[in-house]
């Protein structure tokens, strides 16, 4: 035996968005776009994120272990970034070794390679996260669309009824 409420098929705990008022229609698209906002601030810082970590691996590939491509492979001259602007020369005393920033300002020693697999690592999973996030951000915004639907067409008939 199915024990269906006449939700039309609907999953267990969801609200027919019909039997809500006006005021509570309102409240929930309210809930919604804030959610929304949120979780699409989220998913930049997500993306800021990753852009660092990126950075990080062109950083050991261009600057320790060097290019050839671009003139640096053997090269001990590098510009050292002060802030995101300013630059000073600087030399490189070992290629065999680098810091690494493993979160709240623990660094460690890495080999080149070691690093720059530690920040693909990374950058492999903030894309995961970032792909379950667009899939929450797609479903919230079904759902606010739903919901300002059922809102304009309560509205529409509440004007229909009074004129």
């Amino acid at each position: 035996m199915s024990s269906e409420s006449g939700s039309g098929g609907a999953p267990p705990g969801a609200i027919d968005l019909a039997t809500l008022s006006l005021p509570q229609l309102r409240a929930l698209q309210t809930r919604l776009t804030s959610e929304l906002e949120h979780l699409t601030s989220s998913h930049q810082k997500l993306r800021a994120a990753q852009a660092k970590f990126r950075e990080c691996v062109r950083s050991i590939s261009d600057g320790v272990t060097g290019s050839e491509k671009q003139g640096t492979k053997g090269r001990d001259e590098i510009l050292v970034p002060l802030t995101s602007s300013l630059y000073v020369k600087g030399r490189l005393t070992d290629r065999e070794k680098v810091l690494v920033d493993v979160g709240t300002g623990f660094y460690v020693e890495k080999t080149p390679e070691k690093a720059t697999a530690f920040y693909e690592d990374k950058v492999k999973g903030l894309d995961a996260n970032l792909q379950e996030l667009e899939k929450i951000v797609q479903g919230k915004s079904s759902q606010l669309r739903v919901t300002e639907e059922v809102l304009r067409q309560k509205m529409l008939a509440g004007e229909a009824a009074q004129g």
